[in-house]
């Protein structure tokens, strides 16, 4: 099966989960804590994830699974791995926020190489292909090509990291200084996309993890933009690791500061 044939199963795979997330009920009852501040799973995390393990795995049962919801990850240094946010944006879920997203990032030998991130609560379906661009429900998209002074910066405060939080801040704070605003949605994956596809300009946060931006990352790419850790280094796939993205000149200014 080539490229887009996988891209076609995945999204078909993935807009079924999002009905699983639209249609929840008694969220509430749900919840449990994880370890760390404000660090919640439901029982919708676990069904879609589980839903989604199976069904991409009838696609490339050679595949390994990398999931949130999961003790432990398997290494995708080499063949292919999912790298699945069941629900990414779990606090915005629970409280009715209807700001959250599904993420599936599909490696190949350890790079980016399929990226699907949906948006059920605006129907929103963004897909990205290595070197054949990204999409938002079928039409090609672009980073924005204004300066950080001209645009918005989204970011993300670590919320699970209490030690973060003032640095988080003052770095938000600096650069709505030096920005037309700021914006905080509480969902990286759906930051990422809205990178991507040019509505804002920069996107920040001191911490994440894997299954957080491994489909954005390629979004971004395939967009044209830039995205790295915040030292300017690539972002790595087997840990956490902090996350910065934009278009170079709003990504050069911030460099800078």
């Amino acid at each position: 099966m080539n490229k887009i044939g996988i891209l076609e199963e995945i999204t078909e795979i993935v807009r079924a989960a999002g009905v699983i997330l639209t249609s929840a009920v008694s969220i509430e009852d749900s919840v449990e804590e994880k370890e760390g501040r404000a660090n919640f799973v439901t029982a919708y995390d676990k069904k879609i994830q589980d839903f989604l393990f199976e069904r991409l795995g009838e696609i490339l049962p050679q595949a390994v699974f990398i999931g949130e919801e999961e003790e432990e990850h398997a290494s995708f240094t080499e063949g292919y791995a999912f790298i699945i946010d069941p629900i990414d944006g779990t606090t915005n879920f629970m409280k009715g926020y209807n700001a959250s997203c599904i993420s599936v990032g599909l490696l190949k030998d350890g790079q980016p190489d399929i990226g699907v991130v949906y948006n059920p609560y605006l129907n929103e379906m963004f897909q990205a292909v290595r070197g054949q661009g990204a999409f938002c429900n079928g039409k090609q998209i672009k980073v924005s090509d204004h300066e950080l002074a001209e645009g918005l910066v989204l970011f993300g405060s670590a919320p699970y990291n209490e030690e973060l939080a003032k640095k988080s801040f003052d770095l938000a704070y600096k650069l709505f200084c030096n920005s037309l605003d700021i914006r905080r949605s509480g969902s990286a994956a759906i930051d990422l996309c809205n990178i991507a596809c040019g509505r804002a300009e920069l996107f920040f946060e001191m911490l994440l993890s894997p299954w957080d931006y491994a489909a954005g990352t390629l979004m971004v790419k395939e967009a044209g933009g830039v995205i790295s850790d915040m030292e300017g280094n690539e972002l790595v796939f087997d840990k956490k690791c902090s996350v910065v993205a934009g278009n170079k000149k709003s990504m050069d200014t911030f460099l800078k500061l």
